[in-house]
């Protein structure tokens, strides 16, 4: 993936320093393959397709347009959305371009290509060297349980005719249930993967046209589909596919199902009132619309479900994730993408000033979120949760802890063990009274302490330093604040002033940690 380069700046620095102690500690290199992205692109027309990739901003590494059809007598059909112009361009951008073949549902023309597979290779092999094309991603769809071997066969055919530099991928249905008969039944996923790149999992259409109401992938039936791939495919040869699609129920109607786009089910959202839940046991969102010609039903994806998603692709370390299709997604899931694909799932920190700082102390470990998918950036930090980021970002949270000294911090205080390492290493102190206030929050002059005694600090002139005009000589932080000051990590406010007592928030602990991690602290192992 390529993320934005501000923040893949910051990112190989971090990846870097974390790379030289691994190598240090057991000579041996560690090389962590990056989560590639795809997307299929069908319903826009040609002309749009630069556009449509432009808009991902730089996250999409493979895209599979429908240039291969098949006619009746199962030979290639080539469309009309070649675009030779296009293909150039994403060369030039280091993007795929990996066509699907497809049969577009038609049982007995998948059939009849499968019985065709001699010649159908034979064309295929040519249109990729004719157009410059990068590989194919074969999506026959609902051949059934009989036609499994022919399936195969024809895959490994083209294994074998197509160049090893050209990419060969499958689209293979969702199997949650390990079906033997049917549609799904047609994949033999052991083989297929024997014979391919990777398998594409369409973990999508758990509901449908004419059937009951429900999520279009629930997060059940995407991870028991997973699940069940990694039964016969290594999980570096398998990409999740999402759907940038949801489906929808009239009330009262007795068919229903029918697909609509996230951009066309955003745009009617907001246009309606709409009463909208995210059902927290499929990890879907699902609106009700009241429309002038009655009450629609929802299920669809957003930024919380497609990171529940996501969130998988980690879980069991898959090659990465693809979507059905380009175009039919909102335009700011792209705004972020790269960063959820590798792990950085909290909602509100993208438009924040301190982004590079929060990722730097994501990647670390030194902080992590208020929930799954938050890290409330600006919620004030407390004593607590500053003595415990400091011990992380010391490397002492490992140290054995037998007694406590505060009167205010049980042992089963949820930061006691990192309090009490602090105090140790005179980090931190009480208030008085053998009291720490561990759930006050932090103060600005409170935290430049803190940083002060960790930094091996350079005798300082303080007479040559200018003050800020709402702090003297006779408070007990004077000398801390215009320590942490002259070194460039805690900064004033253009009105001259310090403001020592306000509290600290947890963007402004993410730069200010950011800053020290470049000085030279005591880090200990």
């Amino acid at each position: 993936m390529k993320l934005k380069s501000k923040i893949m700046d910051k990112l190989i620095r971090i990846n870097i320093c974390i790379f030289v102690s691994l190598f240090l500690l057991s000579n041996q290199s560690v090389v962590q393959a990056q989560k590639i992205n795809t997307s299929y692109i069908y319903f826009s027309d040609k002309s749009k397709y630069v556009q449509l990739v432009d808009d991902t901003n730089d996250s999409v590494d493979i895209v599979y347009p429908s240039y291969f059809d098949i006619n009746e007598d199962g030979s290639l059909k080539l469309t009309k959305k070649i675009d030779i112009d296009f293909i150039n361009e994403m060369h030039k951008k280091n993007i795929k371009v990996v066509p699907f073949l497809s049969n577009h549902w038609d049982r007995e023309l998948g059939r009849t290509a499968l019985n065709n597979k001699e010649n159908l290779v034979k064309e295929i092999v040519q249109a990729v060297k004719k157009y410059n094309l990068d590989g194919v991603n074969v999506d026959i769809e609902n051949v059934t349980d009989v036609d499994k071997d022919d399936y195969t066969e024809f895959v490994k055919l083209l294994r074998k005719s197509i160049p090893l530099d050209k990419e060969l991928s499958v689209a293979v249905a969702a199997n949650p249930n390990g079906w033997i008969k049917g549609w799904q039944a047609s994949y033999d996923y052991k083989n297929l993967a024997k014979y391919s790149d990777y398998l594409f999992i369409m973990a999508y259409d758990e509901s449908y046209m004419g059937g009951p109401k429900g999520p279009v992938a629930s997060i059940s039936f995407v991870e028991e589909s997973i699940r069940y791939a990694l039964k016969y495919v290594d999980s570096k040869k398998i990409v999740l596919g999402l759907p940038f699609y949801g489906r929808y129920w009239k009330v009262g109607e007795e068919i229903g199902g029918y697909g609509a786009s996230l951009e066309k089910i955003d745009s009617i959202i907001k246009r309606y009132p709409s009463n909208i839940v995210f059902d927290d046991i499929s990890k879907s969102p699902m609106a009700t619309v009241y429309k002038p010609d009655g009450i629609y039903i929802y299920w669809y994806e957003n930024e919380q479900s497609i990171i529940e998603k996501l969130k998988l692709v980690e879980k069991y370390n898959l090659k990465g994730s693809g979507s059905w299709s380009l175009g039919q997604e909102k335009e700011d899931f792209w705004d972020y993408y790269s960063l959820w694909l590798d792990g950085y799932y909290f909602l509100d920190i993208y438009d924040n000033w301190a982004l590079d700082s929060i990722l730097s102390m994501i990647e670390n470990g030194w902080m992590k979120g208020t929930s799954d998918m938050y890290f409330s950036p600006n919620s004030e930090l407390t004593r607590a949760q500053a003595a415990v980021i400091l011990v992380r970002i010391l490397g002492l949270e490992n140290e054995n802890i037998t007694s406590y000294s505060f009167e205010d911090v049980s042992y089963n205080h949820w930061a006691s063990k990192e309090i009490e390492i602090a105090r140790k290493h005179n980090i931190i102190n009480g208030k008085g009274n053998n009291m720490f206030y561990p759930e006050d929050s932090l103060t600005r002059e409170e935290m430049a302490a803190m940083l002060y005694r960790i930094i091996k600090n350079e005798k300082i002139d303080y007479n040559e330093i200018d003050s800020f005009k709402d702090i003297s000589s006779d408070d007990w932080s004077y000398e801390y604040i215009l320590a942490m000051n002259k070194q460039g990590i805690f900064k004033g406010y253009d009105d001259g002033n310090f403001y020592p007592k306000r509290e600290v928030n947890r963007a402004q602990m993410a730069t200010l940690m950011d800053r020290i991690s470049e000085y030279n602290i005591d880090i200990i192992n």
